[in-house]
């Protein structure tokens, strides 16, 4: 609502994440379209959203926000000022939506939405958003009760001074794991990354003392995992097989093309390629590691067989616990305590 705001745009456009996601920062569709805004990979990368082993921006509240506005305004020009007609080529492409608009200008007949022929998806899209906005504006006269919501901010930011494992974050705050993770949906891993600004959003419950804790924290308590010097003679692979990892993951986790490393250089060592054995461990012997999903596989089933709860490995995991897990489907799990 503060950028609509600030934009000068319709603030109807704020329950368009209902249609999409039904506000659910971690949804995905069957076409890869990820977030609130259900932004698919190339569209996120038209608009500049980085998409990393390390970081999602179309996960990100703020940033996929941003670019989803970004596009909308810039569909709003594109379709000389019809908000219907940009939201319809939100869903359905401005291509399919122009093409629909010739071919009605071709036979003389109007080329507003309602007039279009156009997919059935596409078709209902812009309905679903105007039922929605009578509802929210009108709810009694549809016989709905809609619980209130206080006009003001429900997070804060708060600059970390640099990575931090996202549990470590949540149990310093004060705060569920899992409220952490749906606020920064856009940090893929168990850390923040490296890659983007310092600062994690917080529930204004724990952001305060989130800063407090932070400014007395040792720099070694961070991070549960460990880096690695490069030594002479060292290739990836020695490195991956020493530390029960993959080339693969240490090339997405540094950030490396190709196999070429420099003796002196650290490396982050990234989790193995199983739960039971392997990982990084930091000073306080912590392990992160990964576990793929094997056929026959729950959340409950994977929760008791290693212990853990539920709640963790979603929040771990960023996942829909109403969906299914699929095999081959890899997870990451912590160990040691915290």
């Amino acid at each position: 609502v503060e950028e609509l705001e600030r934009r000068n745009m319709p603030l109807e456009l704020a329950l368009l994440p209902m249609v999409e996601s039904a506000f659910d920062p971690v949804a995905f569709s069957s076409q890869s379209a990820a977030g609130l805004w259900q932004i698919i990979p190339s569209t996120g990368k038209y608009l500049g959203l980085e998409q990393s082993w390390w970081y999602d921006g179309r996960l990100d509240l703020r940033d996929s926000t941003r670019a989803a506005l970004d596009y909308l305004q810039e569909l709003h020009r594109y379709f000389e000022g019809d908000w219907l007609l940009a939201v319809a080529a939100y869903n359905g492409g401005k291509s399919r939506v122009r093409r629909a608009q010739r071919r009605n200008q071709k036979s003389g007949r109007p080329d507003d939405f309602w007039s279009l022929r156009l997919p059935r998806e596409t078709r209902n899209y812009v309905p679903r958003l105007l039922a929605l906005t009578s509802i929210v504006d009108r709810p009694d006269e549809y016989g709905v009760s809609l619980p209130a919501i206080s006009n003001q901010p429900v997070f804060d930011v708060v600059d970390t001074g640099g990575q931090i494992e996202m549990r470590k974050a949540a149990d310093l705050a004060g705060v569920p794991l899992l409220d952490l993770r749906m606020l920064n949906a856009g940090h893929r891993r168990w850390a923040t990354a490296p890659t983007r600004q310092p600062e994690l959003l917080l529930p204004l419950s724990g952001s305060d003392r989130l800063r407090v804790e932070l400014a007395r924290l040792p720099p070694e308590e961070r991070l549960p995992f460990q880096y690695y010097r490069i030594q002479p003679g060292d290739s990836l692979s020695l490195i991956a097989r020493n530390f029960n990892t993959s080339v693969d993951a240490l090339r997405q986790a540094n950030s490396i093309r190709g196999n070429l490393i420099r003796a002196g250089d650290r490396l982050m060592i990234p989790a193995g390629p199983d739960w039971p054995a392997g990982g990084a461990q930091d000073s306080g012997g912590r392990r992160v590691q990964a576990y793929r999903v094997q056929r026959g596989d729950s959340l409950t089933r994977i929760a008791g067989k290693f212990n853990v709860s539920v709640s963790d490995i979603v929040a771990w995991n960023s996942l829909d616990p109403k969906k299914y897990l699929q095999p081959g489907q890899r997870l990451t799990r912590y160990l040691g305590g915290g």
